[in-house]
């Protein structure tokens, strides 16, 4: 990807573009690095687990700075063969 690819952004910004992610994908914010996983939802907002970024309602903000959604940052998808194994497999 290049910083053409987002104009007035740079890489890896979605800029609020809902339909580049994934119901799997991971954000962090930009502001202070804080990371929402559709796996744990958000207790602060009350959004339940499993509810994707792009599920999220349009007021919501980070819960930890206040930044705005659309100033999140995707995260590369986590392979999944890159988990460690049990400890034996060293």
């Amino acid at each position: 990807m290049s910083g053409h690819d987002f104009p007035g952004g740079f890489e890896g910004s979605y800029l609020g573009r809902r339909e580049v992610l994934k119901p799997h994908s991971r954000l962090e914010c930009k502001i202070c690095w804080w990371v929402y996983d559709p796996a744990v939802g958000d207790p602060t907002w009350q959004i339940l687990p499993g509810t994707p970024f792009a599920d999220l309602p349009s007021h919501w903000r980070c819960p930890n700075c206040d930044g705005l959604a659309d100033q999140f940052l995707m995260l590369p998808d986590a392979e999944p063969d890159s988990e460690p194994g049990p400890a034996g497999d060293l």
